[in-house]
């Protein structure tokens, strides 16, 4: 079993695969280069980006998180704004301190190559990293390909084959699972609640305080993503003008005389969902959950419901175990990645994953929460990746905030069905995995279609 952690990864902004990814294979392949004692060698490093990498790679801050993963950073411990800082410096100087310690030449104009060309059969998102020496000869060179949430993988570790398609790891845990119906079955058996499953399997991989710990530092950069958000004003890079609106939606949320809860329900979805992926826009620390264009849709369910001024600790705690729970079905059946299943395997993951926490927060059934995920994958089934000038703009930002409504109606359908429903969680997972593969290539982050070429850029 992977662990629920690895589907909450802290990182940067504006995506997932596009920007965490990268950064987390330029540090990987620094690494091999020292394992291989072919790091003082080094003097140079071309980096040549495939697929949607190379073309939605620009909007998406590829090349920036190529260099920070060059310069030896970690997505998870950057500092944002250090960050810009350090990528201008390179790009002014044209040298690049490698893996922090060797100055080696490194010009982004040519030593980072966009090609258009090479559709990468593995995975849309490839990326080739090779290294020369002062003699022009190659010393190391590796594929690898960043798979979606921040997940990452060697050419190798794609061309080996799995049984039955399914993510494996080394870690025994006591009650593995592979599918929903595995799930409920072992909640059946052990009478266990999803949340309580997953904790179980998460103390086989280390001790019950530091998963706590964890859990606890996830909530905290939600939450804190959610106040940037609201307070910071401006216009979003990239060319769009898109402006901030979260701050103007709190400021007359708070303005306005007290109302019926269920008038401003939508309105407190919005504004928090929106906080955080005008922030992950920017540039800002986010939490995949499970993907960073659909970063906002958990932080904002659980903002309302869990962490609001009736901060509930444990409540906090069951929700993202039971969201993770549900999005390590997600990335072992399918796939979470825009550029292979479209936005469905992104803002519809997302909405599943809050629907079914939700769910369980309010008391539901091990079946209910299924429930809950189904009904918050169905309707989003077909969603496309299509975002406008390659940003993660439009329409990522209203969707996320779209999406976060839809999971909580999706957790209150599930809560009033009283036996099981037509529709499993597992056919659903199938359902999107064969529509992602069946979706025209245009439709997958790549710019090529729907809104991005219906809308004039500026």
């Amino acid at each position: 079993m992977l662990s629920t952690l690895d589907i909450f990864r802290i990182g940067i902004g504006p995506s997932s695969s596009h920007t965490v990814g990268p950064i987390r294979i330029g540090k990987r392949f620094v690494d091999a280069l020292k394992k291989r004692g072919r790091f003082e060698a080094v003097s140079r490093v071309v980096v040549t980006l495939q697929g949607s990498l190379a073309l939605t790679g620009v909007g998406h801050a590829t090349p920036k998180a190529s260099i920070l993963g060059l310069l030896g950073l970690e997505p998870e411990t950057l500092d944002p704004y250090e960050a810009d800082q350090l990528v201008a410096r390179v790009e002014e100087a044209n040298t690049l301190l490698l893996g922090g310690t060797r100055d080696i030449k490194f010009n982004p104009k040519t030593d980072i190559v966009f090609d258009f060309e090479t559709a990468p059969k593995l995975h849309p998102n490839g990326m080739a990293m090779e290294a020369y020496n002062a003699d022009g000869a190659s010393v190391f060179k590796q594929t690898y390909y960043s798979t979606g949430g921040g997940f990452i993988a060697s050419k190798r570790q794609l061309e080996t084959p799995l049984p039955k398609d399914i993510v494996t790891s080394d870690i025994k845990v006591p009650y593995p699972f592979t599918s929903a119906e595995q799930l409920l079955f072992l909640c059946a058996t052990q009478d266990k609640a999803i949340h309580e499953i997953i904790y179980a399997n998460e103390d086989a991989m280390r001790p019950r305080a530091e998963t706590h710990a964890a859990l606890d530092r996830i909530a905290e950069v939600m939450n804190a993503c959610i106040d940037r958000g609201l307070q910071t004003e401006g216009i979003l890079p990239g060319g769009l003008k898109v402006k901030r609106r979260a701050p103007q939606i709190w400021e007359k949320l708070h303005g306005a005389p007290l109302s019926n809860e269920r008038e401003q329900l939508f309105d407190w979805l919005n504004v928090y969902a929106m906080a955080v992926n005008e922030e992950n826009a920017n540039g800002g620390q986010v939490v995949t959950a499970p993907t960073n264009g659909a970063a906002g849709i958990i932080p904002a369910v659980l903002r309302h419901y869990c962490a609001g001024e009736r901060k509930n600790e444990k409540n906090i705690r069951k929700f993202l175990l039971t969201a993770g729970g549900i999005g390590l079905l997600y990335k072992q059946r399918a796939s979470i990645s825009g550029a292979e299943m479209g936005c469905q395997g992104e803002v519809g993951v997302a909405c599943s994953m809050a629907a079914g926490g939700l769910a369980a927060v309010w008391g539901a059934t091990p079946l209910q929460v299924t429930s809950a995920a189904e009904i918050g994958m169905e309707h989003n089934l077909g969603l496309t990746c299509d975002p406008v000038g390659g940003l993660v703009q439009i329409p990522c930002i209203e969707r996320n905030a779209i999406g976060a409504v839809k999971a909580v109606n999706a957790a209150r359908l599930a809560l009033h069905a009283s036996e099981k429903m037509k529709v499993s969680l597992d056919q659903v997972i199938e359902t999107m995995r064969q529509t992602g593969l069946d979706m025209s290539t245009k439709y997958k982050e790549t710019s090529q279609g729907g809104l991005a070429v219906n809308v004039v850029e500026c």
